[in-house]
This record gives structure tokens, C-alpha cells and sequence, in this order.
């Protein structure tokens, strides 16, 4: 535990965190921003883990118009992809040192298909070892393969499975790519898991589908009530996922971003899953308080205030290599993040204009140990 303080605590934060009005943001403030909560449960000021260093705006970035709607981005050695969803396009960058990003290449389309190249509001993609790019090009209903010089390899459709309703248009959101290419992907209305495909483009089932929320009281009247009452009442349905993340030894993280209070504080639903080669929940949870154990869902406390109710709102996660990973809430726009065993190691952020703040943030990486 010393060793991961010491080796996270020293490092400076050159941000890939995306916000809606600025391309890639982080911030730098001169008081400590970080908290975390003690023994019973009280937020206490914590030193930073993170010291924010650089903000880029489409202008640092000299690119011919503003960045719209970004909603993903993915880090590959000292590159980083970034999903330019509204204008229908990928910039490729270059990190050259930790205050400096350098736009590579900016792919609109790709080769190697005579029509419908060219993308529609891609929202994700994933870097197999090989080197090939998969590319959930959401507006199209379709997760395109390419090569690193994005020429077409093939693509993956709408699965052919009964229990998916057919009239349900197909909106592939977030991906991950294992080593042997078999691709996990968060599909708009599939709340069944994440679809898996193989490596030739055959859907062969869904991936570690959370659990049914549900409250006892109802559970125990729907034992009950008419067939009118039943129509009228909630159904208990599993929660979608909003995002994964693959690590190094091929287990995924799977966050769910609308999870209710009182199932986060309850056993049946978390907003953070570790998914293994089966599908199944194998995160830790031993964050330990004075009145039992704290779940892995963000903020303590919820209360309402300039804007902002109910709990966190997980919307994307990354792992490093000694199993620290870090959760992107949208809600109050924080990072929080845990060890292996699920203990809070520290928060930051929040929303605002302020440096170390965030305005509508979306997606987060690393490179390193760096954010």
C-alpha cells in the first residue's frame, strides 16, 4: 500500500478528461481540491494525488473548428483518439510531454469501401494488440474494423437474437477489444449486458448482465395484485451499462451511469462492475467504516445543490496496471478512485469554471499513471 501512494502521489496530472464546451480539459489550483472521507465517514481535505497541469482548446490544438460533442476518447502508447462525435470525425494526437499535444491525423472516413465510408457520429473505439481500431460508429448502426491506416476490415451489425426487440434501432455507444478481437460492446436500449461478438464478426451472446433492481415492498405486491395493478406498476429491469474498460490481464470494468440511491446503498445493484472471462461480478468491496462497509459508488452523500441531486453518475473508467482504477462521475464532475480491494483512495474535481473543476465532463484515460 506505501508503494502505491508513493508512485501515485508524485504524479503530475496531464489530463485527457473531456468536457462538452472545451476539447481536452485539465486544471491546476493552488489549494488542495482532493478529499476523502475518514473513519466515520466525514469528508476530510486530502492531499492531492493529482496536480492538474495543461488545458487544450481547439485553438491549442490548431484545428479548423471547434470540437463538438466529443463523447470518447482512447489513449494507444504516447497517442490519443478522440471521438469528434458531432462533427462526424476522429483526431488522432500525438503527446509529446505532458504539457504538449500535437494533432496527428484526422480520419472522416476510412478506405477500401467504395460507399458508406465515411462515419456518423462515432462515439468509442478500442486498439486491439494487433493494431487494428474498432470504431462504434454509432449513426451508422454499425462497429466498423479497420487497420491502423484505417483501411476497411469488416464490420460488426445489430445481433440476430430474439430477445433483442427488432424494431430497436441499432446504437453501439462503447466498446473494448480483448486480445484475441473478440469485441465487448454498450448498445442504447440493451440493458441485457454488453454484446460480445468473435473475432468474425458472430454475436455469440451478452456479457455480464447486471442485476434486476427492485424494491422488497413491490416485490412482495406484485405477489398479489391484479393483472390492471401489474400493468400499472414498475418492471424490475436490469440497469445498462455506460461504458467499459478492458485491463491488462483481460478483465473488464463495466460502469452503469443511472443507478437509484437506494440500490446503490443496498446489495443488488452496484454502479461499478469487474467482469471476468465468464461474465461475472468479481470486484472487491472492502472499503470498511465505522458503521459497516462502504460500497464502491462515489460520493457519500447526496444531498441537492446548484444543479445537482441524487448519486454519482458513473460514466467511464480506467485501470492502471497495479489494479487502481479510476470513475469518471458525471453528475458532480469527479474523479474517484479505489485500489483493488475497493477502498476510496481519493476524490477531486467537481463541477465549475474554476481550475481543477470541470464543465459537463465525458470520458477520461491515461497514459502511464498519468490522467
Amino acid at each position: 500500500m506505501k508503494k502505491l501512494f508513493v508512485r501515485i502521489g508524485a504524479m503530475a496530472l496531464a489530463s485527457a478528461v473531456l468536457a462538452g464546451s472545451v476539447s481536452l480539459s485539465s486544471y491546476a489550483v493552488d489549494r488542495s481540491y482532493s478529499y476523502n472521507y475518514d473513519y466515520w465517514g466525514d469528508v476530510q481535505d486530502s492531499p492531492d494525488f493529482y496536480e492538474p497541469c495543461k488545458t487544450f482548446t481547439w485553438k491549442d490544438l490548431n484545428l479548423d473548428k471547434k470540437i463538438s460533442n466529443p463523447q470518447g476518447l482512447t489513449a494507444d502508447g504516447d497517442f490519443l483518439y478522440l471521438c469528434d462525435s458531432g462533427n462526424n470525425r476522429i483526431i488522432k494526437m500525438k503527446r509529446n510531454t505532458r504539457e504538449s499535444l500535437e494533432v496527428v491525423e484526422i480520419y472522416d472516413h476510412f478506405n477500401g469501401k467504395s460507399s458508406d465510408n465515411t462515419f456518423n457520429t462515432p462515439t468509442d473505439l478500442a486498439i486491439s494488440e494487433d493494431g487494428n481500431i474498432f470504431i462504434a460508429d454509432k449513426g451508422n448502426a454499425r462497429i466498423v474494423k479497420v487497420d491502423k491506416d484505417f483501411n476497411y476490415l469488416m464490420e460488426f451489425g445489430k445481433p440476430n437474437d430474439s430477445s433483442i426487440d427488432k424494431d430497436l434501432a441499432f446504437a453501439p455507444t462503447k466498446l473494448v477489444v480483448d486480445t484475441a478481437e473478440r469485441v465487448y460492446a454498450v448498445a442504447a436500449g440493451i440493458n441485457k449486458g454488453l454484446l460480445k461478438y468473435e473475432s468474425d464478426g458472430t454475436f455469440t451472446n451478452f456479457h455480464g448482465a447486471p442485476p434486476a433492481s427492485y424494491n422488497f415492498v413491490d416485490y412482495i405486491w406484485k405477489k398479489f395484485a391484479s393483472q390492471e395493478q401489474l400493468m400499472k406498476m414498475e418492471s424490475f429491469v436490469p440497469t445498462e451499462y455506460s461504458n467499459c474498460y478492458i485491463n491488462e490481464d483481460g478483465f473488464i470494468y463495466a460502469v452503469a451511469g443511472s443507478v437509484a440511491e437506494e440500490d446503490l446503498k443496498g446489495s443488488t445493484v452496484q454502479n461499478v462492475r469487474l467482469l471476468n472471462l465468464l461474465g461475472s461480478d468479481i470486484l472487491v468491496r472492502n472499503g470498511v467504516y465505522y458503521d459497516g462497509k462502504y460500497p464502491v459508488y462515489g460520493d457519500l452523500y447526496m444531498g441537492s445543490g446548484g444543479g445537482m441531486t441524487g448519486p454519482s453518475q458513473f460514466i467511464d473508467v480506467t485501470s492502471f496496471p497495479n489494479e487502481v482504477f479510476v470513475c469518471l462521475d458525471k453528475n458532480r464532475g469527479r474523479l474517484f478512485s479505489y485500489d483493488n480491494q475497493g477502498r476510496l483512495l481519493f476524490c477531486c474535481g467537481g463541477n465549475g469554471n474554476m481550475d481543477g473543476y470541470f464543465r459537463n465532463p465525458i470520458a477520461l484515460d491515461h497514459i502511464g499513471y498519468d490522467i
